[in-house]
């Protein structure tokens, strides 16, 4: 055997880059308008939304 007869026991497919111009034009397979679409776009978590929402307590509060 020979290095040069060696062959890959699988091959990766190339993931699909979405939205470069070229020939996919207009979308460029992002489908048409929301978040998904958008540049930079990003799913803010549930958790998030939920800490901002309680109030900020600041100090020492003993609770009586």
């Amino acid at each position: 055997m020979q290095l040069h007869l060696l062959r890959t026991t699988h091959e990766n497919p190339e993931k699909k880059r979405i939205g470069r111009g070229g020939k996919r034009g207009k979308t460029g397979g992002r489908g048409q308008k929301g978040q998904k679409s958008r540049a930079g776009h990003k799913i803010r978590p549930a958790e998030r939304d939920f800490i901002q929402r309680l109030p900020k307590l600041r100090g020492k509060h003993d609770a009586k």
